[in-house]
């Protein structure tokens, strides 16, 4: 669900009832399949009426950062991803705990809140954060937050980015959880590619650059506002780039520290 071209670019389209093959499984955009249970506070965002009952209906991703708090980028509750308002969609849920998309197991639970940042500019992409308040506290473990002078956003540092979306960047969506490493890119990097054109401008204040120099590893539509983790603490959620894993367009996060104010004021802990 990562917008690709400037915004949603057709994510809806894309996500909707298609077909999950063994081969989803295998790849993230060259990653691999994770346990679960090393990673609980990945969630999915679903919605069986807007998405399907395939794959539990899953549309994006998102990160328990408190028991009851779960972020997420404010694009995967806009209209050209859900076809309609959000408040309009009444079986959004937030999926935890269940390893294959396509079983049970797990929690689906519903927002007792959304807040969705109202500063969010769909033309840049920045501010891309939205805060999601569950009914109920859960038991899964949440993820730390990095501070803003936290040396995890260090260009150099392997990351990895978690998402249940395409594995091939041509439709093919995984049921279970897949992880992909890639490098914290030093800012000029995604200054260069995204200097401010149709795909967004990159704004290395609120967004961080990851991703490989020759491309093939990377985020891709299905994984916005899934989290990319350094050494066990949250440092991004993916939010936009063009195309997936290719080289020279490196995958933009919203930066993990610009989220704290909101999670501060939005959040339950």
């Amino acid at each position: 669900m990562r917008p690709t071209a400037h915004a949603a670019l057709g994510a809806l389209a894309l996500a909707l009832v298609l077909p999950t093959s063994a081969a989803a499984d295998e790849v993230v955009i060259g990653g691999k399949p994770v346990a679960l249970s090393r990673s609980p506070w990945a969630v999915a965002l679903a919605s069986h009426d807007r998405f399907g009952a395939q794959r539990s209906g899953q549309f994006c991703g998102g990160v328990l950062v408190g028991h009851s708090t779960v972020v997420t980028a404010a694009h995967c509750l806009s209209k050209e991803v859900l076809g309609v308002p959000w408040r309009q969609v009444r079986d959004l849920r937030v999926v935890i705990g269940r390893d294959n998309l396509t079983g049970g197991g797990g929690q689906e639970l519903k927002p007792a809140k959304v807040w969705v940042n109202p500063r969010y500019d769909s033309w840049t992409n920045e501010g891309d954060m939205a805060v999601l308040t569950l009914d109920k506290p859960v038991p899964n473990r949440p993820i730390p937050i990095a501070g803003r002078h936290d040396s995890a956003y260090q260009p150099g540092s392997r990351a990895t980015v978690y998402g249940w979306g395409d594995t091939t960047g041509g439709g093919s969506y995984a049921s279970r959880l897949r992880s992909a490493h890639v490098n914290v890119l030093r800012d000029e990097v995604c200054a260069r590619a995204y200097p401010g054109n149709a795909d967004g401008k990159y704004r290395p204040r609120s967004m961080v650059c990851a991703g490989e120099p020759e491309g093939g590893r990377d985020a891709c539509q299905g994984d916005s506002g899934g989290p990319l983790v350094v050494r066990g603490r949250l440092v991004g959620l993916v939010s936009w780039g063009t195309g997936c894993g290719q080289a020279g367009s490196p995958g933009v996060y919203t930066r993990a520290s610009a989220l704290l104010p909101a999670v501060s004021a939005h959040g339950a802990g």
